[in-house]
């Protein structure tokens, strides 16, 4: 393989293990903000939801962070003529819900919202993971 073709594929590999980065950082805030929902289902405390809510907050930057890096490694990937459909998307939290109507249903929609975004990133980790195993071992 020629230089260019090498250089290409190492920096499809650095944009996939930055999207990686985020990907995981995304994760840690949302099982953080999970587990903190638990507690405000159980009765937790307006502090609980106040934590939660910031754990959502610090989630949804490092997903827009994913949602960028993603969009890096695709187009990393076309240089090297592989193609990926890596695609996180957008969620919009029920913070305004969860706080003013305070309650077990709002508190049991929040934490579906959760683990539902939970699901997506778990799922996009998964596909850049596969995607950088494939890259990485592609001669």
């Amino acid at each position: 393989m020629d230089a260019d073709f090498e250089r290409e594929k190492q920096e499809a590999i650095e944009a996939g293990r930055k999207a990686l980065n985020s990907l995981y950082a995304a994760k840690s805030q949302l099982d953080s903000a999970g587990n903190w929902g638990v507690v405000d289902l159980l009765g937790g405390s307006f502090i609980s939801g106040l934590v939660k809510h910031s754990k959502m907050g610090n989630a949804q930057g490092y997903i827009e962070d994913a949602k960028r890096d993603l969009q890096k490694f695709s187009r990393e990937l076309r240089d090297v003529d592989m193609s990926s459909n890596l695609n996180l998307d957008s969620m919009d939290f029920l913070t305004f819900a969860d706080f003013f109507f305070d309650g077990l249903v709002a508190d049991w929609l929040v934490q579906d919202r959760i683990n539902d975004a939970r699901r997506q990133v778990d799922n996009a980790i998964h596909n850049v993971e596969r995607v950088l195993n494939q890259l990485e071992n592609w001669r």
